[in-house]
């Protein structure tokens, strides 16, 4: 029985690919046109498990992310890498100067914003997803509408490319984390990273005792990101990416942790994807 694993987007999409590279061809796709809705279907059972889009080399983390995974209590299982290269799209027979709106996701719209500086006659358009613009355009044969979206959604939804490569930054790559509703426990040897969440003391250099810590276990900061505690005015949490070679260093650096954090909670254990 295939493995159901929700998506941000839709067939074509970016997290379609990186489904298919973490999980394999035998997947059956939970299309989902925002994160909320993806996170429901994973709750629910509707999904077995979910790829969420959480940062970009480029236009950094998306934050709401980190929130949606903590509040509905989801554990990260593992990440994937994935270098993105974006392609302006149009309906069979047009040419670019046909193109009066670009439509396509907010970071998309971002990351390819040098290429479109060049055409300020076109209009851009925030959609929820890059391929579910592709297929729309060809379901409603959109003459004068350029979608920017991955290849493999112009082969998908039988649509010409008109400009290739069109990122701002050649280099760009997105991190996409595997989240489930249970923890999956891996053995020991094999985990190499985590990711938790904490609230420091509001008192001087609580935050920097922390990060010595860390360090002094031998862990890697390869991430850190603060977000309002909504409940508690001027109150921050800080969720950490760390790395590490020996598990014992890490479980060391965790029961301190637990005692020096008003609190602290682990995301997620897991492979990195980086190695």
């Amino acid at each position: 029985m295939s493995l159901k694993i929700a998506i941000q987007g839709i067939k074509g999409s970016n997290h379609h690919q990186v489904a298919r590279d973490y999980f394999g061809d035998d997947i059956e796709l939970v299309e989902c046109l925002s994160f909320d809705e993806l996170v429901c279907k994973t709750l629910s059972g509707r999904a077995d498990k979910a790829v969420m889009a959480i940062e970009n080399s480029i236009a950094g983390s998306i934050i709401p992310n980190y929130a949606l995974i903590h509040q509905n209590g989801l554990h990260v299982i593992g990440e994937q890498y994935l270098n993105i290269h974006h392609n302006l799209m149009v309906f069979k027979g047009r040419k670019l100067e046909d193109i009066e709106e670009v439509h396509s996701h907010p970071m998309a719209l971002l990351q390819c914003k040098e290429f479109l500086k060049a055409y300020p006659e076109i209009k851009l358009v925030e959609a929820a997803d890059t391929a579910e613009t592709a297929q729309r355009i060809q379901a409603e044969e959109l003459k004068t509408i350029a979608a920017i979206a991955p290849k493999a959604a112009a082969e998908l939804y039988d649509l010409e490319i008109v400009a290739s490569e069109i990122q701002t930054i050649t280099n760009n790559s997105t991190r996409f984390l595997i989240i489930n509703k249970e923890n999956k426990e891996l053995p020991e040897a094999e985990i190499n990273k985590a990711s938790i969440r904490f609230i420091a003391d509001h008192k001087r250099g609580s935050l920097a005792t922390i990060l010595n810590v860390m360090s002094d276990c031998n862990l890697n900061l390869t991430k850190i990101q603060s977000l309002p505690v909504i409940e508690r005015p001027w109150k921050y949490a800080f969720f950490v990416d760390v790395t590490f070679d020996e598990y014992q260093q890490y479980a060391k650096a965790k029961s301190l942790l637990e005692i020096m954090t008003e609190e602290f909670k682990i995301l997620g254990e897991y492979k990195n994807a980086r190695v």
